[in-house]
């Protein structure tokens, strides 16, 4: 009889199945709910299965270890977020609206979506608030908000927004909503809704428009 590893290793140019693929989701899913609660250190490999109801040896056939396994989360936490904030701000056709749903977007994913939230800090960020990686190099923060820069870049272009460096601009932007989520995680009591309002109007007040109107 073939073992797990020789049978994975067989597959291994292959697309996983329907009910490997669930499987895979079921442990993804797993890792969240415990890296969320009891922190990264603490998400074993054998705390893995025993929320899943598997055995270890079931968790290392679908992910052949630990690393492979938090990085597939973090992987599926970042997608979903990306993919989130991208279908709003696509919605928008006017520049300034669109930079404008950026914003709610990160902020509306983040505040829907806590755990996530908690995976992203628990295994990027040092300070829990956004800003210190625990690798340096490994994660590049700066293109976090490349895709806000190419928004701010877009409405430059349109004529919409006054004339800024706009990769200072996007940072600066990002580096609030960081502070923002930070504080909230720490003193739950925060009214984020509030909260992205000020965001909004900071950001209006930073990208102004042509001719200084803004």
């Amino acid at each position: 009889m073939l073992t797990m590893a020789s049978r994975r290793a067989g597959r291994s140019g292959d697309s996983p199945t329907f009910t490997e693929q669930a499987r895979r989701r079921q442990l993804i899913e797993c890792t969240i709910d415990l890296i969320s609660t009891k922190g990264y250190p603490a998400t074993s490999l054998s705390a893995i299965a025993e929320r899943a109801g598997l055995s270890k040896a079931a968790v290392l056939y679908h992910f052949s270890s630990k690393d492979n396994l938090t990085r597939a989360t973090l992987d599926h936490v970042l997608e979903e977020f990306t993919a989130y904030v991208g279908e709003r701000v696509a919605a928008e056709a006017d520049p300034r609206a669109a930079v404008m749903a950026y914003v709610r977007a990160m902020i509306g994913y983040q505040q829907a979506h806590r755990r996530h939230v908690r995976v992203i800090t628990e295994m990027l960020l040092d300070d829990h608030g956004g800003t210190r990686l625990k690798t340096p190099g490994g994660h590049d923060t700066a293109g976090r908000w490349q895709a806000l820069a190419d928004l701010l870049a877009a409405g430059q272009r349109a004529g919409a927004f006054r004339p800024f460096d706009v990769r200072t601009v996007s940072l600066a932007v990002g580096g609030a909503i960081d502070g923002v989520i930070g504080h909230w995680l720490a003193h739950p009591d925060l009214d984020l809704d509030a909260a992205a309002d000020e965001l909004e109007t900071f950001t209006l007040n930073a990208i102004g428009a042509a001719g200084g109107d803004r």
